[in-house]
């Protein structure tokens, strides 16, 4: 029995999942899900590590599909709903997909592609419900799941993860963040993404806890599910709480306090997949009456360093190594850092991936001979907590002799009242190596030569940026990560 699905035998009256004005058991959940793996399996006793991708929405069918998958022998690749065909199309013929499962309203879209590559295609409520077959038993060590990186600087890898990986990951944060069955958090992240799947639904899951799905994004459906005292636990990416900031300002004074009251009997709220703006964290204390808890991961090791639970969580920090993961400094030399110098953060644990599909040599390219995964992001340890400086590739700018980071930057320019957001990258210049420039989201009337010279008396001249761009929105992946690369031509 997998991790994930053994909760469902204790659980089996509890409800696991609410989806589209419906509540769902464990024990219906482990039900249909062994009747869609029998369906997977066909004449098979083991599906023996076939990749099967789908494009199901979150809810009921997307944690069967997935519960299904696994129990069948298969390997998991989710599919993002809101991806263009030749996106898709790439995944697809990247990971050798023999099956593809769909919600309905993918069939326009997906049917002929199937058809043309000889792909076994599943609309997942056209599945009968045979009775159900002997599932095969799967060693930990086989591979569970392939998600695809963003793909910002070249072409999306796609991170194979085992069934032991998966279980790693969720045993380390659900023992650093405390969850328990009573735990009832809401889903709003998209589900191709580790935060989504390991995070909310599969961590929440594997203690008997309650997901309950959201159909499309709404402020004001967020906040009527809160007020309703259910939910105990809730899991963003920055953006999401900016929008939710800006909505809650919004409100009259008695709708706003009665909302907090709410918000306050909340367990967990956290946040991650992009650097939290200290301004954002101090304006959600104030809404929420919760100091956000900020972490770090990516889709390689899940989750790797994480603020505290209980005790001191830093504004700017992302906190200590969790659980059973090993973190390391080094400098460009690839020698550990001990001096308290920036370095590159560098994991090891159950918790790392296995590979990159089919790509030895970028597997090879991103481990040291003794196994540590190279992240790529740059950090500091300052009093036991670490603060991340930026990605090395994009964020850490190399500028007129000086190392400078690009979030820092940022966050100065925040904390001016006009600025609304606001992305730092370094472009090619034959003077200073890299010039520091700044796209930035702003207020009506925002003057660039005085917002030039307030930076000027915020930070040392040296980093601060010699060019800056009036933008409407900051260019963004499914995640709510600013891809820097695309801002970087915006100064072409």
């Amino acid at each position: 029995m997998h991790l994930i699905t053994e909760a469902a035998l204790n659980q089996s009256d509890k409800i696991a999942i609410i989806a589209s004005g419906k509540s769902f058991s464990y024990k219906t959940l482990l039900q249909a899900s062994q009747q869609f793996a029998t369906h997977l399996l066909d004449v098979n006793n083991d599906l023996a590590g076939a990749r099967i991708a789908f494009m199901v929405d979150p809810g009921f069918d997307y944690v069967k599909v997935q519960w299904g998958i696994w129990q069948a022998g298969a390997v998991a690749v989710p599919l993002c709903i809101s991806h263009p065909l030749p996106s898709l199309q790439y995944v697809l013929e990247d990971t050798g997909a023999t099956i593809l499962v769909i919600s309905p309203q993918y069939h326009d879209l997906l049917a002929t592609y199937a058809l043309e590559h000889s792909i076994r295609l599943i609309v997942v409520d056209r599945v009968p419900e045979p009775a159900i077959a002997l599932m095969p038993n799967i060693d930990p060590q086989r591979n569970a799941m392939i998600l695809y990186t963003s793909g910002t600087t070249n072409k999306p890898k796609g991170v194979v993860t085992t069934h032991a990986n998966i279980a790693a990951q969720i045993k380390s944060i659900t023992s650093a963040w405390q969850y328990a069955p009573t735990d009832h958090t809401l889903c709003v992240l998209p589900l191709h993404h580790v935060h989504g799947i390991i995070n909310v639904v599969s961590a929440t899951l594997s203690m008997g806890g309650t997901v309950e799905f959201v159909d499309s994004f709404s402020v004001d459906d967020i906040f009527s599910r809160f007020m309703k005292g259910d939910i105990n636990v809730f899991m963003a990416v920055p953006t999401i709480y900016f929008k939710l900031i800006a909505a809650f300002e919004m409100l009259d004074v008695a709708d706003r306090q009665q909302l907090k009251n709410a918000m306050k009997k909340f367990r967990l709220m956290v946040c991650g997949s992009a650097a939290l703006p200290v301004s954002v964290m101090q304006q959600w204390q104030e809404v929420s009456g919760h100091v956000l808890l900020e972490r770090y991961g990516m889709t390689e090791i899940g989750m790797g360093i994480s603020n505290p639970y209980e005790g001191l969580r830093k504004p700017g920090s992302i906190g200590m190594p969790l659980p059973g993961v090993s973190v390391r400094l080094v400098d460009e030399h690839m020698q550990p850092i001990i001096n308290g110098e920036a370095g590159e953060i560098q994991i090891k644990g159950e918790n790392v991936f296995k590979e990159y599909w089919n790509k030895p040599d970028a597997t090879a390219k991103e481990f040291t001979p003794d196994g540590w995964f190279k992240t790529g992001d740059v950090a500091v340890v300052e009093e036991g907590y670490y603060r991340i400086l930026g990605r090395s590739s994009v964020d850490i700018i190399k500028s007129g002799g000086y190392k400078l980071s690009a979030l820092e930057i940022e966050e100065v320019l925040r904390t001016h009242a006009m600025v609304d957001d606001c992305a730092v990258v370094g472009i090619a210049d034959d003077e200073w190596g890299e010039l520091v420039v700044a796209a930035v989201v702003a207020k009506v009337g925002l003057d660039q030569h005085q917002l030039n010279q307030w930076m000027r008396t915020q930070m040392p001249t040296y980093k601060t940026p010699r060019k800056y761009l009036l933008v409407k929105e900051l260019p963004r992946n499914a995640m709510g990560k600013v891809v820097k690369n695309e801002v970087k031509t915006m100064f072409q």
